[in-house]
């Protein structure tokens, strides 16, 4: 195991639960089999190692405003490119719906796919549409984005009347309503008392996906010391996210100084996705670099608040702008181990955070299982 970067490589342990790929795919007609833009695709998840990924449809919420269930078809839209991928290239990607069909993916060599959604304005205020979504693939769901909702109170600023102060009755139904169908329940973005009121409500193990430390770099986004430890208590696990200004403060200045630049504002595509990889790609050339160092600064804080079996990844891939040096696509995951060992994890230790935590929750939550009926994955059609 002392060459355990090229067993990541070889052998693809890393469950990465956060990534927002499937938007280059819809908005850019890539083929995420082959290389492309931004910071994920299947050549780089094969060559990173990664053996399993929460495949997230982000839907910004200006889709609310676009006409009758503009959020919930731009979210099925996304999960479409998801199924299609799949078709694409059978023998590299499986849809992965439980325990089972994850460890089949992972014995034929190929990446296990989990459809997620991220933000529950996707599901419109109704357990009918949650439902369908679960007909669909959906195995994650992010309770809620950084817009405030009816039902739930995200870690944002602003919240207006009619927001509650976490999760209302409503709120805790989808809780409940997703445990009992086999749905991950994840907390990142939620306001501090929405996060508790889900743990309180909900019978299975939670994830945080994305997040960072509060403790290492006091950002909204990110999770306390008591939130981590009652996370770890309930059984859950937390992804330490790639994204730079949750990450450390100083690389959030950095990030507004380039931001503030007119070469920046001029920066244009054909549309938001468009536009968003461009201005990916300017901060990422122009920024000054966050060492890899950073990210594990985070993760040996969750280690030694919530302990080695709740702390694992949730890179954010293609939702972030910049990404730490060392960690600039879906190829680098072996630094991560690289630089575990360096920070004196043992091997078994850097495969837990690598995958095997949050691959836990994810059989727990989801059952042993059995194979997906073909009808499931056509329910999008």
């Amino acid at each position: 195991m002392d060459s355990l970067p090229k067993v990541v490589a070889a052998e693809r342990p890393v469950f990465d639960a956060h990534a927002d790929s499937l938007q280059m795919a819809l908005d850019l007609g890539c083929d995420l089999g082959q290389r492309g833009p931004g910071h994920l695709d299947l050549v780089r998840a094969e060559q990173g190692g990664l053996g399993a990924l929460v495949f997230v449809s982000w839907c910004d919420p200006k889709w609310i405003e676009v006409g009758e269930h503009g959020a919930r078809d731009r979210t099925r839209a996304l999960l479409r490119e998801f199924h299609r991928l799949v078709e694409r290239h059978p023998g590299r990607l499986a849809f992965a719906g439980n325990a089972a069909e994850l460890a089949a993916a992972r014995a034929r060599g190929q990446l296990a796919g989990i459809p997620g959604i991220e933000g529950g304005h996707s599901i419109e205020g109704s357990l009918d549409e949650l439902e369908r979504f679960f007909a669909q693939g959906v195995r994650v769901m992010t309770l809620v984005w950084n817009n405030h909702l009816a039902w739930i109170r995200s870690c944002q600023d602003g919240a207006g009347a009619g927001v509650p102060e976490g999760l209302n009755a409503f709120g805790r139904s989808v809780v409940r309503h997703m445990n009992e169908l086999g749905m991950v329940v994840d907390l990142s973005h939620a306001g501090r008392k929405s996060f508790f009121d889900a743990l309180e409500c909900s019978s299975q193990p939670v994830i945080a996906s994305h997040s960072g430390c509060m403790a290492v770099n006091a950002h909204q986004r990110n999770l306390d010391d008591e939130q981590l430890r009652a996370l770890a208590d309930h059984g859950g696990v937390v992804g330490i996210v790639f994204c730079t200004p949750f990450l450390d403060a100083q690389a959030r200045d950095e990030d507004a100084r380039v931001r503030a630049s007119e070469e920046f504002k001029a920066l244009r595509g054909a549309n938001d996705t468009a536009t968003f990889v461009a201005q990916s790609e300017y901060l990422q050339r122009t920024a000054r670099p966050l060492p890899l160092e950073r990210v594990l600064d985070h993760l040996c804080h969750a280690v030694e608040v919530a302990g080695i079996d709740h702390v694992g990844l949730g890179s954010d891939y293609d939702g972030i702008q910049r990404t730490p040096r060392g960690l600039e696509d879906a190829s680098c995951y072996p630094a991560l181990a690289q630089g575990l060992r360096s920070r004196g994890f043992g091997p078994e230790d850097v495969l837990k955070v690598l995958g095997r935590n949050m691959e836990r929750v994810f059989g727990r939550v989801t059952g042993p299982g059995s194979v997906a009926s073909r009808a499931a994955l056509e329910a999008l059609a």
